[in-house]
């Protein structure tokens, strides 16, 4: 290049770079090659280095976490303690109720915030969330199937919230969940059988609306807790409640519409410690089996419609710390239950020479008393056979 076209390529850059100081925000690319200066515009059609690779420019990636948060941030619409205030910024571990483990969200717990708004599709892509706390809350509507992506979920907790509609099919394909929480919300319908095929160790579904009957393969669930309670689940207690030697601890069914018996494999929850199936209309005896439950410590039969003598070896159960036959037909009970020293509640039956019964004439017809279920006369003998058959059911 000569002298003189440098010179003339200078005066032109001096000019160019004159007008880019005049024209403020819009930018303008100034520069020299071999065809002379060259301009770019910073605006939407502007060029750039028409020498310069389109595609060399780096790419900002976008942090999957922040999308799902952001985007259930938008679904939230009452903040009252202004939880979400913090939820800003692509640091989502600084953010209030997220915790991480390096720069994967592994938990989220909002508990009692308070919240408003609906679950968003968009949760799915944290990959690495293990814990999903959600309890008192506000959130209502349905789960979004895509849930179903979150394999390293074990705790989902929504309880004392405003769901809704029929049992959230989308939990029982989360491959990793071993605790369920829907307490306090408005679920109906019936209740999936293939839920308690799951390897579960808690579902907690009281205090909903849910209908029909207890699934049949209750009895072979993994869980040590399960809480039906304060439903409106109707039918008999399953037949096989317990044959699948189960290691259920807490089973809760009271305040539904249950009739029927007892089944006798109640017998078989020898690790039991919690049975409670108060405020339903059960009928018949107590079975005998029940004095198989070693480890039981709260017995509750209250307010239901049994009938008979109360077993003897139900009241000399060694864990036993409360036990309510309270509001029932029962017609007597042992010396042995006469020596109880713990809690023992029998007011309103019909039990001769005892306070607090029943007046004569209700114990006149005792409901459920052409009722038959089977019966079978436990003594230790019969208990040591019960174990026998769980250990045979349990075995691989």
């Amino acid at each position: 290049m000569s002298t003189k076209k440098k010179g003339n390529n200078f005066k032109l850059l001096s000019l160019f770079l004159f007008l880019g100081t005049c024209v403020g925000d819009y930018g303008i690319g100034v520069g020299i090659g071999e065809g002379g200066v060259w301009v770019g515009g910073g605006g939407s059609g502007g060029g750039g280095n028409p020498n310069s690779d389109p595609g060399s420019a780096p790419k900002q990636q976008t942090n999957p976490a922040y999308s799902a948060l952001q985007s259930w941030k938008t679904a939230i619409a009452e903040d009252p303690s202004g939880v979400l205030k913090t939820w800003v910024g692509e640091d989502v571990c600084s953010y209030k109720g997220i915790f991480c483990s390096g720069s994967s969200v592994t938990a989220i717990d909002l508990n009692k915030a308070n919240l408003k708004g609906t679950i968003v599709k968009d949760l799915s892509l944290l990959s690495d969330l293990t814990i999903l706390h959600l309890n008192s809350n506000r959130f209502s509507g349905q789960l979004p199937d895509s849930l179903r992506a979150l394999s390293s979920l074990q705790e989902l907790d929504l309880s004392n919230n405003r769901f809704s509609g029929s049992f959230p099919q989308v939990v029982l394909y989360i491959p990793n969940l071993v605790y369920l929480d829907l307490r306090f919300n408005g679920f109906t319908g019936s209740i999936p059988e293939s839920l308690f095929n799951k390897q579960l160790d808690a579902i907690l579904l009281n205090n909903n609306g849910f209908t029909g009957e207890i699934p049949e393969n209750l009895g072979s669930s993994s869980a040590s807790l399960v809480n039906l309670a304060n439903n409106k689940l109707s039918g008999e207690i399953p037949t096989s409640f317990g044959i699948s030697g189960s290691k259920l601890k807490e089973v809760l069914f009271l305040n539904n519409q249950l009739t029927g018996c007892i089944p006798e494999s109640v017998g078989l929850f020898s690790d039991i410690e919690v049975l409670d199936v108060s405020f339903n209309s059960l009928m018949g005896h107590v079975p005998d089996t029940i004095s198989c439950l070693s480890e039981i410590e709260v017995l509750n039969l209250g307010h239901n419609k049994f009938s008979g003598d109360l077993p003897d070896l139900v009241c000399s159960l060694r864990n036993l710390l409360n036990l309510t036959v309270a509001y029932n037909f029962f017609s007597g009970f042992s010396s042995e239950c006469s020596r109880i020293s713990f809690g023992f509640d029998f007011a309103g039956n019909c039990i001769p020479g005892k306070g607090y019964q029943r007046p004569q004439p209700d114990c006149s017809v005792i409901p459920g008393g052409s009722l038959s279920c089977l019966r079978i006369p436990a003594q230790p003998l019969t208990c040591a056979a019960i174990l026998g058959l769980k250990a045979t059911s349990s075995s691989p």
